[in-house]
């Protein structure tokens, strides 16, 4: 009379074969064991003599067939081995799954792992340089990745582009004009974090996932603007050297802290001003609303500028120097060059004025002066934040670009 085979767990395959998943049932009662435990294998699949042993050796377990009489299911006894044991020997954890328990500076063999997984030793080492969590981390960026996801817009859908409306011909080529600069300006917002986004180590991922849909921002933006500078017409405005110069010293800057200063912190803090002037004074509703629109994205993007700056100042008191000769450095490359294109600037007067009698396009030029002044004051606000006292602040502020961005 045949007996079960001395085992501490049974599996009953029944008709399910190794081609089919049987392994996981398999695995899933070794996975309990320690070495040397033992589980009795029953199944019926034709297969099961030849792939139960094959995928045992593959593994490094241990297969026996006890004299099982008259039995019509096939039985083996799989002997648990030592090698899954020995394929983690020396394996970490990629420190802590959450945020709140970052490494300072995560070890290049992390590179490529997911945060908290654990990783078996043996794998490559990617250099990411930008490793020291004082150097990109923001407390603030886990929050602002999840609200920029949860806000993200369709260009299709969000915008009204079939609204009628019907502007002058000289009211819509200001339009044009500045939609022809904003573009420009989007195109180095986004590329200024694409420098950046590929050296960041994965461990501080959702300061990359902020960048990365911060550059799918731009990107949008650069779209709206096009397109409403297209709606009416097939050519954009003028683009000025000095303009593009203004925007190369920003794509040239390899530090990550003094881009995201130039960038977020001075540029698009000042854009956030100009975004809100083109929306109050903005003569058509498809204008009006893709200002509105990139006004709460790039908003996102000077909070995380300013919180990441801000945290490292706390640790760095020698990052101030180096944010205040960034500013001058900027400054002398950019002294020799006339500044905003004069296009833009008379573009924004027509667009202010909403007429052509002399006391229009007085109050015109008054307004865009008053966004000037308006600029001027909010990079001092977070030049102060930053630690700057309110004489130099505005002192600094006043040596920042004459293009805006």
């Amino acid at each position: 009379m045949s007996t079960a085979p001395a085992a501490d767990v049974e599996v009953h395959l029944g008709d399910l074969g190794f081609g089919r998943g049987a392994h996981l049932l398999v695995q899933r009662a070794l996975a309990g064991l320690p070495p040397g435990g033992r589980v009795a294998v029953s199944g019926r699949d034709p297969a099961l003599p030849v792939h139960l042993p094959a995928w045992c050796r593959g593994r490094g377990h241990r297969v026996e067939w006890p004299d099982l009489g008259d039995r019509s299911d096939l039985v083996a006894v799989v002997v648990r081995g030592t090698a899954d044991d020995d394929r983690w020997f020396g394996a970490e954890r990629a420190g802590p799954a959450l945020p709140s328990a970052l490494s300072s500076r995560p070890p290049a063999r992390w590179g490529l792992g997911a945060r908290g997984a654990l990783l078996e030793a043996g794998g490559p080492e990617a250099r990411f340089d930008l490793d020291d969590r004082d150097l990109v981390w923001a407390d603030v960026a886990p929050h602002l990745y999840a609200q920029a996801a949860a806000r993200q817009w369709d260009p299709q859908t969000a915008v009204p582009w079939d609204d009628p409306f019907a502007l002058p011909a000289d009211v819509e080529a200001a339009v044009v004009q500045v939609m022809t600069y904003l573009v420009e300006n989007e195109q180095a917002a986004l590329v200024v974090p694409a420098r950046f986004v590929g050296r960041i180590h994965p461990h501080f991922r959702e300061v990359v996932q902020l960048l990365a849909v911060q550059m799918a921002d731009e990107a949008r933006h650069m779209e709206v603007f096009n397109r409403r500078a297209l709606l009416r017409g097939a050519e954009l405005g003028t683009s000025s050297a000095g303009g593009r110069q203004s925007l190369f010293t920003l794509v040239a800057e390899s530090d990550f802290a003094l881009a995201s200063f130039l960038l977020s912190v001075l540029g698009e803090g000042s854009f956030v001003d100009l975004l809100s002037f083109l929306h109050q004074n903005a003569p058509d509703p498809v204008t009006r609303r893709v200002c509105w629109l990139a006004m709460q994205d790039e908003r996102r993007h000077v909070v995380f500028g300013m919180a990441h700056l801000e945290h490292q100042a706390q640790l760095d008191p020698r990052l101030r120097d180096r944010l205040r000769a960034a500013i001058h450095r900027r400054h002398d490359a950019l002294a020799d060059t006339a500044g905003l294109n004069a296009d833009v600037f008379d573009a924004l007067v027509v667009l202010a004025a909403g007429g052509w009698h002399p006391d229009d396009v007085s109050t015109g030029f008054d307004r865009v002066q008053a966004l000037q002044h308006a600029m001027d004051q909010g990079r001092q606000r977070r030049l102060v934040r930053l630690g700057f006292r309110p004489d130099e602040a505005a002192a600094l502020s006043a040596l920042h670009t004459r293009n805006f961005m």
